[in-house]
């Protein structure tokens, strides 16, 4: 990894602005864990049966942006990205993609979102989530979308280090 070009969030803002800057933070926590590597790094695997890798946790990622974001408030049929069914285990196994092939579907996912949300008229917009036949606040949403990425890039921390010994931020 070079250096760390992430903006940290700040420590006073609306509610709104707290949960943007939190979400792109963790966004671009993901990317910076997987600069400097190659393909065949970025594809490598934690453990046996596990398919989970760093590439697979972008393509996840990419998953995680559409379904709450577009299929929320969007589309509740657009397709998923990686599967014909809603399988977000698939994502995981990025075996056969590429850096280019997953990165330029998440950062399309992660750009749809921001429209999204940017569009909202308030965190209290209703979308559905037809997953569970519900409708969820653009808040709920936003809170979601940022703890799975809390934990992906906690994978994201150890799958690094397993490649070329890189830790930290």
């Amino acid at each position: 990894m070079s250096g760390d070009e992430r903006v940290g969030p700040p420590s006073f803002g609306s509610e709104r602005d707290m949960l943007r800057a939190f979400l792109d933070y963790h966004r671009a926590t993901l990317a910076m864990k997987c600069e400097g590597l190659t393909d065949k790094e970025l594809r490598r695997r934690s453990m046996p049966p596990s398919t989970l890798s760093l590439l697979g946790l972008v393509r996840h990622m990419a998953e995680v942006e559409r379904a709450w974001f577009r299929r929320v408030f969007e589309d509740q049929d657009a397709p998923m990205v990686w599967s014909d069914e809603i399988d977000f285990q698939a994502a995981y196994d990025a075996s056969e993609s590429t850096r280019q092939e997953a990165f330029a579907a998440w950062e399309a996912e992660v750009a749809a979102s921001r429209r999204i949300e940017r569009a909202a008229g308030s965190l209290d917009q209703a979308g559905y989530q037809p997953r569970w036949e519900e409708e969820v606040s653009l808040r709920m949403v936003m809170l979601h979308v940022l703890l799975e990425y809390g934990r992906h890039n906690g994978h994201a921390d150890f799958l690094r280090e397993g490649v070329d010994g890189t830790v930290g931020a």
